[in-house]
């Protein structure tokens, strides 16, 4: 619980209405976070904001497109004149287009680069634009494990994830450069349970599904939380993602044939898209869709390895204490001449 009288900070969620960013939202509400809510959907964004204002947090509820850049900047602008300086500004939102890269027209591959990567790109631009003469405030980039390892029928987001870790090393070098204390971390997403499944733009007959077992999109959010509140430069979430990111390190041409048998049809589900199929990628979908997709019996509730990284200090420690004990019996062993007779007698009875 808050103390008495003390305010939350004041953080920016963009793609705020469904998924990754509405967890987000609610995590940060249960802060006492005052937040601006930056999406699309207004019934989703009204949603979001219920969120925040039962859990004792501020909502500010601002409907727009992240790839227009002026539309984010007037945004930010909104957000400090009601609740002050931005400490935390998270780049929650994305686009995408299922399909193979020919059958793809161009227009909709711009739209995913334009929301994708610039999105974040225009977030990360006006946040710093406020942080930097304070010096102060974190910046999150919502990356993937196809930041690192591209896969069938998802060029357009595999390239514009692929280029925000290209946009982080740099941002993040010039940062350290200036020996300034704004900070901008990546944390590189597993599949996830949300919506995006059931309103991605696809050519596929059957419906959209993640590769594998998804995780909640709660341990996502507390990934991210953990970013913002770290000096990390990234955070990778899931044995999944780990296994993506390294496999494509060691044998990246074998990963190619492998996702070439296996990712296409691992992306489809058995049962047919239905009639009247909406997609999201230039209009947002009606409704409130919430955090959680259709796949909660089969995702994943917890992560072990992002509980070693976000307690790899502690791992640590208690890895020295144990090398340090048994490294101590050791030598007590070979100073103490009694204990080696004791153990001479045993062996000779």
């Amino acid at each position: 619980m808050r103390e008495q009288g003390r305010r939350g900070p004041v953080v920016v969620v963009t793609r705020a209405s469904a998924g990754v960013g509405r967890a987000v939202v609610r995590a940060y509400a249960a802060q006492g976070a005052r937040i601006g809510l930056i999406a699309r959907g207004r019934e989703g964004l009204e949603g979001a904001a219920r969120d925040v204002r039962s859990a004792g947090g501020e909502a500010l509820i601002l409907p727009l497109d992240v790839a227009d850049a002026d539309a984010v900047e007037h945004a930010a602008a909104r957000v400090e004149e009601r609740f002050g300086p931005i400490d935390i500004w998270i780049n929650c939102a994305f686009a995408g287009v299922l399909m193979r890269f020919m059958d793809m027209a161009m227009e909709d591959f711009r739209r995913v680069t334009e929301v994708t990567y610039y999105g974040q790109v225009y977030g990360t631009r006006s946040a710093l634009k406020r942080m930097l003469p304070r010096n102060h405030g974190t910046i999150v980039l919502v990356g993937s494990a196809l930041a690192y390892r591209g896969i069938p029928l998802q060029s357009a987001y595999c390239g514009a994830k692929h280029a925000l870790q290209g946009f982080q090393d740099s941002v993040r070098s010039e940062l350290i450069h200036a020996k300034s204390d704004v900070r901008i971390t990546m944390v590189q997403l597993p599949g996830v349970n949300t919506p995006q499944f059931d309103w991605i733009r696809t050519n596929l007959p059957n419906k959209a599904q993640p590769a594998s077992p998804p995780f909640q999109p709660e341990i996502a959010a507390r990934a991210i939380i953990f970013a913002a509140a770290s000096r990390r430069k990234e955070v990778v979430v899931g044995f999944p993602a780990l296994q993506a990111i390294w496999g494509d390190h060691l044998a990246s041409p074998l990963l190619d044939h492998h996702l070439a048998a296996t990712a296409v049809s691992g992306q489809q589900a058995e049962e047919p898209r239905e009639p009247g199929y909406r997609d999201n990628l230039y209009e947002p979908v009606p409704g409130d869709r919430g955090a959680h997709g259709r796949f909660d019996a089969q995702s994943h509730t917890w992560s072990p390895q992002l509980w070693a990284t976000m307690n790899r200090g502690k791992l640590l420690a208690a890895a020295l204490g144990v090398g340090v004990a048994a490294a101590a019996l050791a030598l007590g062993a070979r100073r103490n001449p009694r204990g080696r007779d004791i153990v001479r007698s045993s062996r000779s009875s």
